[in-house]
């Protein structure tokens, strides 16, 4: 079983601003471990001002492939060879095999937010979701719950997001290729609050509420909320953000985006090994709600 370094250990690693807090590579060294696989998982502070020499340096050093986080996802595009489908609908990269230099980009949020869901213990095929974020994380959750069976998808976002053009070709997309409505709405009290009161669940896919400012929502009045809407954030760092602790205060569910990480990491370990992770082994070890 291989627990040092090599001189052949494969690198694999996450880019990303800010990457302290990172799991990722407990998650990914600890299967390589148990798998006996001779591979290290690290992670770089990188943003999109050096993401380009850094993708370059690690074609030089040979690595397997690497995830990216915020704020690096739609400018990863760029600078792959080839998209899976997913990526290319999204226009958003959290993972990229490098075969011999060749660089392949993948998308796996959506699907580690879909199965976070049904770990966390709730249903939301054929119900409504209101979601907050036109970034890649969002729009990753957005195509692959219109594609599971969500029946309809309310998205928020800022008039001034860099990707509304997109997110809107997005959901078009959607709209003529799956049965979802899915509709998009700038951030206004009365609407948000209606959209809320139809829907089954609540996904913010922003930062906001992340470290460096833990006590930042985009809601900050407890009323929008209903007891039976899940309230869910793909942050996990803080576990608990000030949208999830307002939501608890209207007696809604609530769940982090721990999960996501721990099912999307998996596709990756995939990609890069051709193996299943050890997904029971390390949610026994690392994750918890």
């Amino acid at each position: 079983m291989t627990t040092a370094i090599t001189g052949t250990t494969r690198l694999t690693a996450v880019l990303g601003s800010p990457i302290a807090h990172s799991i990722s590579p407990q998650m990914h060294n600890e299967s390589f471990r148990l798998l006996g696989l001779d591979y290290a998982y690290l992670a770089f502070e990188i943003d999109t001002t050096t993401l380009p020499a850094a993708v370059e340096a690690l074609k030089v050093l040979h690595a397997r492939g690497y995830n990216l986080t915020m704020p690096n996802k739609n400018l990863m595009c760029s600078l792959c060879d080839h998209l899976s489908p997913a990526a290319r609908i999204i226009g958003a990269v959290n993972t990229v095999v490098d075969d011999d230099g060749i660089l392949t980009g993948h998308t796996t949020d959506g699907t580690g937010y879909m199965m976070s869901v049904k770990d966390a213990g709730f249903d939301i095929i054929g119900k409504k979701m209101t979601l907050f974020g036109a970034g890649g994380a969002a729009t990753s959750i957005m195509v692959q719950a219109a594609l599971d069976g969500v029946s309809e998808i309310s998205v928020f976002c800022r008039p001034q997001s860099r990707f509304l053009t997109r997110t809107q070709k997005i959901i078009s997309d959607l709209n003529e290729q799956t049965k979802c409505k899915v509709q998009l709405f700038f951030y206004d009290d009365a609407r948000l609050k209606k959209e809320l009161s139809e829907s089954h669940i609540l996904t913010n896919a922003t930062s906001v509420g992340m470290e460096p400012n833990p006590g930042d929502s985009l809601i900050t009045d407890p009323s929008m909320f209903h007891p039976d809407l899940i309230v869910s954030d793909i942050i996990y760092h803080p576990a608990k953000t000030r949208l999830m602790q307002l939501a608890e205060t209207a007696e809604c569910p609530t769940f982090n985006g721990l999960y996501m990480l721990l099912y999307q990491g998996a596709e990756a370990f995939r990609l890069w090994t051709g193996l299943p992770m050890p997904v029971k082994e390390i949610k026994e070890k690392y994750f918890s709600r």
